[in-house]
């Protein structure tokens, strides 16, 4: 099965929703159907972004949580310590390149994302501790959880494009991007991405 492979069933639910925006569930999975955690979702849109989740990469147990984290641009991300010991948090990504030195435990650092893309986040004490910040510029942004599904609410409806980003999906710069048709109502997309490996995390 292609990178690209898109299966889109309409009219997902019954819930209301104004004429001017729906819900749209994505659905990601592996080519052989398991769900696909932390893959980031998006269409486009404007406004200002007000995501529910908190903006922090906490440093524990030698890892960073969680995995994935998504951002708008030019938020400020804080960057917790939460071990018993120093980290040296860093990223060589292209407009997001920064280093935070080493500092100790509960002391909490931050970090301005001022480009659109995705920043990967290591250690430079733990070659282990590996993270992604992906910073978009749409307020219509979600993560897929565990279940593989993600939730934009209240999304623009029409024509549009999904982007579908996976930190190894096996595509140009990890993003699988499709043109879909979002309903007044609710509308549900299934996207299959094929990771590296059969890798999740």
């Amino acid at each position: 099965m292609g990178l690209k492979s898109v299966a889109v069933a309409c009219a997902f639910g019954a819930f209301a929703a104004p004429a001017w925006a729906g819900d749209l569930v994505v659905a990601v999975t592996t080519p052989d159907g398991k769900p696909l955690a932390d893959a980031v979702v998006t269409v486009p849109g404007s406004g200002k972004p007000a995501f529910p989740w908190k903006l922090e990469v906490a440093q524990k147990n030698k890892q960073f949580a969680p995995f994935v984290l998504v951002t708008p641009v030019g938020a400020d991300v804080g960057f917790p310590n939460l071990d018993k010991f120093r980290h040296h948090v860093y990223s060589f990504s292209k407009g997001n390149k920064f280093e935070l030195e080493l500092y100790g435990r509960e002391e909490k650092r931050s970090v301005t994302f001022k480009a659109v893309g995705t920043a990967a986040i290591g250690c430079n004490i733990h070659d282990q501790m590996v993270a992604f910040v992906r910073v978009v510029d749409t307020p219509f942004a979600a993560k897929t959880a565990a279940d593989g599904l993600a939730e934009l609410k209240a999304a623009p409806d029409g024509k549009t494009r999904l982007t579908v980003w996976h930190p190894h999906a096996r595509a140009k710069d990890q993003v699988v991007v499709t043109d879909i048709t979002i309903a007044p109502d609710s509308t549900r997309i299934t996207v299959v991405v094929d990771v590296a490996g059969g890798r999740q995390h």
